[in-house]
């Protein structure tokens, strides 16, 4: 694909994805309510369209986040070919890990409203309902690390091939590295409650004016980056 192809793919997928990521939130919100595994139970099974709808969004997640990952790389391979392959690699990893998180999700909606694990043994039920649930967000948070990671070289890529304007790529590379610490710190209980959230923020800031960028204006060509660093060219 050409770099205005895969430019346009890559802010569309930008876009696409922080809109379906909302709307998972939205639709998943008190889906699993409630103290104690039975209460969490019940909250599924009262939920389970909404687990569905969910299931599926995840599944446009999955398939966004690869797509992104080959357009990013397509982006910056000439910059640094083995760093863009990296941050392919690690956007993948990032693409591929909700689908271990539906076969949990799967798992939960199984035990919620099958007759058959209705059958089962609460003592067996209800310690493999608290495994899955944090499974499923142990998971999710794995994922969002190598996210970090493969944003912070991709950005870095942007930055270094003068690909976008340099404020932008800068926030870039700053908000993906308060990630690349903050989602470790937060995997082994270090950080907790409220700044687990606040920590995405620069991130927000910086992927929506990215996408709209790159859908809108695309990246600088070749002979004009090659003009701002002084270098000839022909």
């Amino acid at each position: 694909m050409t770099r205005t192809t895969n430019a346009r793919l890559a802010g569309g997928a930008f876009l696409l994805y922080i809109v379906v990521g909302i709307g998972q939130m939205v639709v998943s919100r008190g889906s699993t309510a409630g103290e104690g595994a039975a209460a969490k139970l019940v909250s599924i099974a009262a939920h389970a369209p909404q687990i569905r709808v969910n299931l599926l969004l995840a599944l446009i997640v999955c398939v966004t986040a690869l797509t992104l990952a080959v357009a990013l790389y397509g982006l910056t391979r000439d910059e640094d070919r083995d760093i863009a392959m990296l941050a392919l690699v690690c956007r993948c990893i990032e693409g591929a890990t909700p689908v271990v998180s539906l076969v949990a999700t799967l798992s939960l909606l199984w035990l919620a409203t099958s007759s058959e694990a209705a059958a089962l043994d609460r003592a067996t039920v209800h310690p493999l309902v608290v495994l899955l649930l944090q499974a499923r967000g142990s998971i999710s948070l794995l994922g969002a690390i190598f996210f970090s990671v493969g944003s912070t070289l991709f950005a870095w890529l942007f930055l270094r091939g003068r690909l976008i304007p340099r404020s932008l790529a800068w926030l870039g590379v700053a908000a993906s590295l308060l990630l690349v610490v903050g989602l470790p710190l937060e995997l082994v209980g270090l950080l907790r409650g409220p700044i687990t959230q606040v920590i995405w923020l620069p991130m927000a800031a910086f992927e929506v004016p990215l996408g709209i960028w790159l859908l809108t204006k695309g990246v600088a060509r070749r002979d004009v980056q090659m003009r701002d660093a002084g270098q000839p060219f022909g």
